[in-house]
């Protein structure tokens, strides 16, 4: 591993009632869906926070006043960041430009993935490790779970639409015009749409049923 290390930023936004998860209305109520953000993102910075020698932040929008991006801080010792302005391109360019001024590897995801673990994490870092450019973790639904670079080009993040099944796609075309190298990892599955609550793990299920645990509670 290079002298100044790796980095992840988690893009995710405040747990908002009819701001979060909209998607997944109207098989779950407003409050229903930011009980499940709140979960999806306990759960993606257990998974990150797990990885040794690699800085975790939490890049928030609108801003980082929340009182859950703060209980987060605290309990898992990551710092906040906001996200700067702009379409989600821009936003993930600003991100990577700024995790690889201060480290040479960095990775962005989301947290609406509970497929993603560490041992995902790490792959993709490895990819990283053995001279490839970039990295992308698949989503099923054509779209990507995880970006990582050794090199921020805002190329990388432009002529994509953003939220469509041709994400992946237009992605691939953006690298073989940065001329550059780079792996795909396994597809996963986000939690997006109605359908995909059936794939939730059991203890997210009883978070989507109303049935939050303590942690959710406090940190809520």
């Amino acid at each position: 591993m290079n002298a100044r290390g790796r980095r992840i930023a988690v893009f995710t936004r405040a747990p908002v009632p009819g701001q979060v998860k909209t998607r997944l209305q109207p098989a779950l109520r407003p409050e229903a869906c930011a009980t499940l953000h709140r979960a999806l993102v306990i759960r993606t910075l257990e998974t990150c926070t797990r990885l040794e020698r690699v800085d975790v932040e939490l890049w928030c929008t609108p801003d980082r006043g929340h009182a859950f991006f703060h209980a987060c801080a605290r309990d898992f010792g990551i710092a906040l960041r906001e996200q700067p302005e702009g379409d989600l391109g821009a936003r993930m360019y600003g991100a990577l430009a700024d995790s690889l001024a201060r480290n040479d590897q960095a990775l962005i995801i989301g947290t609406d993935c509970p497929e993603l673990d560490a041992d995902y994490l790490n792959r993709a870092f490895d990819t990283l490790s053995r001279g490839r450019n970039a990295v992308v973790g698949r989503a099923r639904d054509g779209g990507y779970v995880l970006i990582g670079a050794t090199t921020a080009r805002q190329a990388l993040f432009e002529d994509v639409e953003w939220g469509g099944e041709q994400v992946m796609d237009q992605t691939r075309a953006a690298l073989r015009r940065l001329g550059w190298t780079w792996e795909e990892l396994a597809p996963l599955r986000d939690i997006d749409r109605p359908e995909d609550l059936i794939f939730l793990p059991p203890s997210l299920r009883e978070v989507a049923a109303g049935r939050a645990g303590s942690q959710l509670v406090e940190l809520g």
